[in-house]
């Protein structure tokens, strides 16, 4: 079992030596630049190698069940580090973004929306306790972490928010790379995209700044600090926003579709 434990950790050290190689990849169509991130490129080749087809001998082990519930224990200390990345991040430009301080907090409600909109429709699809974790939130971090907590990554409700967090890692980054420059282009404010940018996924996050930089070079820092912010401000205001608005409304509309508690 120990020697199952290394070869797995391993594996993974492995594979992120291998993302970060590969780095930023960008893909430009026309005068939208796609920036693929290595996380993204990290999720892409667990999921190759975890194919039946190669799994086999030593991958085989190191997929093994016991890895699988180790990793979704644990996935709680992956987070922390970002927290602290988005703090130092928001120092340098700390009194510029008090004075607009509001509309960072306004824009965390907007989390709300995945309940309103998105649990009807994951049980008219025919998920049950999925859907609580695949809508309480858009499936990031922190959701992530608040369901792992409450119900663990293997439960029903670990699995939908875990899936959405996938979907998001792989295709989010890239529809977020997209949207920024398409709205400079409309006349969009570029602090106005970087604050919209901070919507509580790191991958997103960062994909959708990246993107808006080329189109400002003499704004790179206030767009980084401005998007951080937001999504410091949103990991962290999107909490409370969590627990006293998003689960008090989806037990209220859990209990008018299923006659059951959610939460």
């Amino acid at each position: 079992m120990k020697k199952d434990r290394i070869l797995f950790i391993g594996f993974i050290l492995l594979i992120i030596f291998i993302s970060e190689m590969i780095g930023v990849q960008g893909i430009s169509i026309g005068s939208i630049r796609i920036n693929v991130l290595p996380l993204v490129f990290a999720v892409i080749i667990a999921m190759i190698i975890g194919m039946s087809v190669f799994r086999k001998g030593i991958i085989k082990n190191i997929y093994s069940k016991e890895n699988v519930n180790f990793a979704g224990k644990y996935l709680i200390f992956i987070m922390l580090p970002l927290m602290a990345r988005y703090g130092a991040d928001v120092a340098p430009k700390i009194n510029e973004i008090l004075e607009v301080g509001w509309v960072f907090l306004l824009q965390s409600v907007g989390n709300v929306g995945t309940v309103l909109l998105g649990l009807p429709v994951a049980l008219l699809l025919g998920l049950k306790r999925e859907s609580i974790g695949a809508t309480l939130g858009i499936g990031r971090e922190g959701e992530l972490a608040y369901i792992s907590e409450k119900f663990t990554v293997n439960s029903d409700e670990g699995r939908g928010v875990l899936s959405i967090y996938l979907v998001g890692t792989l295709f989010g980054a890239v529809i977020f790379s997209i949207i920024p420059p398409i709205l400079s282009g409309l006349g969009f404010d570029y602090r106005a995209l970087a604050i919209g940018t901070g919507l509580g996924s790191a991958s997103m996050m960062t994909a959708a700044s990246t993107s808006l930089i080329p189109l400002y070079p003499g704004a790179e820092s206030t767009i980084t600090s401005y998007a951080a912010a937001s999504q410091l401000v949103t990991s962290f205001m999107g909490t409370y926003i969590m627990v006293f608005l998003s689960i008090p409304l989806m037990n209220f509309m859990y209990k008018i579709f299923k006659k059951e508690k959610a939460i």
